[in-house]
């Protein structure tokens, strides 16, 4: 098995991924190759100066690198000996086997729906994000890449999320939930009127209704969908809430000697609540829809997110991912057909 790793991507780059890189091949790299992509004496030097051994990696050199700023259909297109679109057009002429980047989301997407494609059935992938939940973890798909969708969008969306669930999460008949502002069928926008009467006759998906946003953390359903706008709204008011609420307890068990005495005894209770929050945890948010694995690690990524991006490629190759979603929506496409000619 072959991972591409952008070497240039991220806030953090190349330090932070050529660490996470070799944490990987030390931990589950059996059987797997990393190939990293980048300016060679960048990687090297970085390598050398912080004793971080290359043992069990390729570099392929690139001069070019996608930068934050630069417009993403303009660096997909015309950047093409940078790490991330020399990266995507490995991985489609089938010389890796998924690819890994922390770089820019937009240049990300847009360059994955143009040299990678996507599976039949699908115009632009998604991007889903395993979530912290009460009860359990959770996959909010999509969570900025399309901001707007059709029904028909959303519909597939929560085919792709629940193989994703049941491949990579290990969730048994994944149960799918659809946002809306009422659990009732009736409500919603229209699209989303719609996307509920599609979802609730899919034969390929467990689907459990509407979800209201409150009702989203605790993470009583395995999939939850909705368009890129709501689902990145959703995402960064939980990291906002998250955020205050732990600077709000800070604040409490700082407060005198009684609150600090207090805090020793439960601190390993709250290391543990941080330890779920973590998004680094979990590694970064897979493009679903791509015909091969690309996950989108986050931007700001340290060595342990890289390394758990690698670790959830793997996972995905291993577990062909990418063939089963486009089994599944087959099928689905398979059962309108039908339906339409026994109307």
């Amino acid at each position: 098995m072959k991972i591409l790793v952008d070497a240039m991507g991220g806030d953090n780059a190349p330090l932070c991924v050529l660490q996470g890189a070799a944490d990987a091949l030390r931990e589950f790299g059996e059987g797997m190759q990393l190939v990293l992509l980048g300016q060679r004496e960048v990687i090297e030097q970085t390598a050398a100066e912080h004793a971080i051994s290359l043992d069990g990696m390729e570099i392929v050199d690139c001069r070019e690198v996608v930068s934050m700023h630069d417009d993403p259909v303009k660096a997909a297109r015309q950047k093409k000996d940078s790490s991330m679109v020399r990266g995507l057009t490995m991985l489609k002429n089938g010389e890796g086997d998924a690819f890994v980047s922390a770089g820019s989301t937009g240049t990300l997407h847009v360059a994955s729906s143009l040299i990678v494609r996507t599976v039949k059935g699908i115009k632009r992938p998604a991007l889903a994000t395993p979530m912290p939940g009460l009860k359990q973890n959770f996959l909010l798909l999509d969570c900025g890449a399309n901001v707007e969708c059709r029904a028909t969008t959303l519909n597939a969306f929560a085919v792709m999320g629940s193989v994703y669930a049941e491949k990579v999460m290990g969730r048994t008949n994944p149960s799918v939930a659809l946002v809306n502002n009422g659990t009732e069928d009736t409500k919603g926008t229209p699209i989303y009127r719609e996307a509920h009467g599609l979802m609730r006759d899919n034969p390929v998906i467990h689907f459990v209704g509407n979800i209201e946003p409150r009702e989203v953390p605790n993470g009583e359903v395995d999939v939850v969908v909705c368009d890129g706008f709501v689902g990145n709204v959703i995402l960064k008011l939980m990291e906002g809430m998250a955020k205050t609420l732990f600077g709000m307890l800070k604040d409490v068990f700082l407060e005198n000697l009684v609150t600090k005495l207090c805090f020793l005894g439960i601190k390993n209770g709250l290391r543990g609540i941080k330890h779920k929050m973590d998004s680094e945890e979990v590694g970064g948010a897979p493009l679903l829809g791509t015909a091969r694995p690309v996950i989108k690690a986050h931007g700001s990524s340290t060595a342990k997110g890289i390394k758990n991006a690698i670790r959830q490629a793997r996972q995905c190759v291993a577990e062909d991912l990418c063939g089963t979603m486009e089994s599944a929506l087959a099928a689905l496409n398979a059962n309108d057909t039908k339906a339409e000619k026994s109307e």
